[in-house]
């Protein structure tokens, strides 16, 4: 078993979740991405589907700058009026160092490798695929016709790199801010699950 924690940022169709799951049976370390919106709606006391609503959905809010100066949700006395995408942040945020903690594993997307900076077992990982690849893979997925699943890839991946800018500052993709950039266009998710396990391996040498 490792001892790293790998998150890894993905670009909508670039198969960043299946990529997590096979890298988890690969390395025998739990994955972490729809769980998040279980275990964060168990913590908030928040609807399940409420928290999906929210999740990785970014608000214009003054307040969001106290979810990047202390991503300790319990350290927070949150506001009434704070966004519950703020809120949601802050309760990922901190359950995302929980889970670092208590053993290797991998998170898919919420920021992790924002909210992970200063650990030093961390990879950071960031998937990408050219467009017209992505968009076939989200049609066949979802049933979709290639137009409208074009459009898809499209909107959610505005919408994940407002929520990056967000509660970061920093541009989401950037090649510099990650350890491993991985086209995924050529490569199956088993295989870009081959090369992150690969990596990992090289750094613990």
């Amino acid at each position: 078993m490792s001892n790293r924690v790998i998150t890894i940022a993905r670009q909508y169709g670039a198969s960043g979740r299946f990529t997590g799951e096979v890298l988890s049976e690969l390395m025998g370390i739990p994955c972490y991405e729809r769980e998040l919106i279980t275990l964060s709606a168990d913590k908030s006391g928040m609807k399940e589907d409420i928290v999906k609503s929210y999740d990785e959905k970014a608000q214009s809010s003054l307040l969001y700058t106290l979810a990047v100066g202390s991503v300790d949700y319990g350290a927070v006395a949150a506001p009434y009026n704070m966004p519950i995408s703020d809120k949601l942040f802050i309760l990922q945020s901190n359950i995302i160092k929980e889970l670092s903690e208590k053993s290797p594993c991998i998170i898919v997307g919420r920021c992790a490798d924002y909210v992970l900076r200063e650990n030093d077992k961390r990879v950071s990982v960031f998937l990408q695929a050219d467009l017209d690849v992505r968009a076939a893979r989200v049609a066949e997925r979802h049933g979709l016709p290639i137009a409208k699943a074009r459009d898809l890839c499209l909107k959610t991946d505005k919408k994940r790199a407002s929520y990056y800018s967000h509660y970061t500052g920093q541009k989401w993709g950037r090649p510099d801010l990650y350890d491993l950039v991985i086209d995924t266009t050529l490569i199956s998710a088993k295989g870009a699950a081959a090369v992150i396990k690969a990596f990992c391996e090289q750094l613990d040498k």
